[in-house]
This record gives C-alpha cells, sequence and structure tokens, in this order.
C-alpha cells in the first residue's frame, strides 16, 4: 500500500460523501483554514493547552510528512461546490511496531463520523505497514474522541491517569469485520 496516495471514499452519517485521502503538501492553505474552524475548547482537547497559533515550523511538521515514520490522512468533503477539509488525523511512530495517532475535526462537521473514518484507514494503513499497536492520550473528558477509539473495531485498553486517558489499540486486528458499524456504507478504498 501507497500511504502518500492513501484514498477512499466513505458515507458521513448525514448522508453525505467525504473522501479520506492522503495530506499533501498543496493542501497548506486548506488544513489552516480547517484550524481556523476549530474553537478553542476543541483545540485545548488536541493539544491539552490553550492553541492560538501555529508556527511556520510547526506548520511545516504538521503539513511535510514523509508516509513511513508520519502518516496524516485528511477528511475532504464538497460544500458550495468547493472542497473543504473537515479533519484529519495522523501517526507518528514512536518506537518499533508502535505508533502515536492524533485527530482533529473542524467544530462545524462534529458528530458526522469523521474522527470514526480517520481512526479506521489509519488503523488499515498500520496494518499494512506491520505496525502492532497504535496509541493515543486523550484528556479524560472528551467522550467524543474516547468513543471514536472504542468504535474502531479494534482491541482497545483505556487507562485512566489522572485527567488523561491513556489508548492502547492492537492495530492488528482487521477492524473492518470488527466493532460498531455507524457508517452508511461500506469503504470502498481506490
Amino acid at each position: 500500500m501507497n500511504a502518500a496516495e492513501y484514498l477512499a471514499f466513505e458515507t458521513l452519517r448525514d448522508g453525505r460523501p467525504v473522501r479520506i485521502r492522503a495530506l499533501k503538501p498543496a493542501d497548506r492553505a486548506s488544513m489552516l483554514a480547517a484550524v481556523e474552524r476549530i474553537g478553542d475548547a476543541s483545540l485545548y482537547r488536541r493539544f491539552f493547552a490553550p492553541k492560538h497559533h501555529f508556527t511556520d515550523a510547526e506548520i511545516a511538521y504538521y503539513i511535510d510528512v514523509d508516509f513511513v515514520g508520519h502518516v496524516a490522512l485528511v477528511a475532504e468533503l464538497e460544500e458550495n461546490g468547493a472542497p473543504v477539509i473537515a479533519g484529519g488525523g495522523r501517526y507518528i511512530v514512536s518506537a518499533p511496531g508502535c505508533a502515536e495517532m492524533a485527530f482533529a475535526v473542524d467544530d462545524p462537521h462534529h458528530g458526522l463520523g469523521i474522527g470514526t473514518l480517520l481512526m479506521r484507514h489509519l488503523a488499515r494503513i498500520a496494518r499494512a505497514a506491520q505496525l502492532q499497536t497504535l496509541k493515543a492520550e486523550v484528556l479524560a473528558d472528551n467522550a467524543p474522541m474516547l468513543a471514536v477509539f472504542r468504535r474502531s473495531g479494534l482491541p482497545v485498553t483505556l487507562v485512566r491517569d489522572g485527567g488523561v486517558t491513556l489508548v492502547r489499540m492492537d492495530c492488528r486486528h482487521d477492524s473492518e469485520t470488527q466493532g460498531e458499524d455507524d457508517r452508511a456504507s461500506p469503504p470502498g478504498v481506490h
């Protein structure tokens, strides 16, 4: 699987089509526009601290990924005849066979299943890359993100450590056949 060319077509909970695809350097402006649509509370849940701007080095880090040790996908849909990036997910290999995951969905698109779709497709790529474990740290009160992990179809272990929940997932499992399926249609990977 060539993760840098990844493309899948899905359906959101509201029936709209969405493309889950590899992040491209040309997405810089669209990604920055998506960040502008993320409210302070959502940014805090993603970064565990107030985050109002990104340095050029941070932007380059998030946009210029190698699709080996750092894989990033976006959820793109059409709005008013134009493509809009509504969210993104990524994993970064942190040890042999293990990667750390992170997700963000802009506020207008919360509750549509975008995080769950991104999680499932990242797990597919991780499995193809022979990763065994995906991990994340989530604020303990971030119920929507914890639900994404529970709906992933992967065996998941959640351990609360103060105000943070440590998530550990076995990505060797087939997420296509396990867990709660809240998609309107089966995935189509192209």
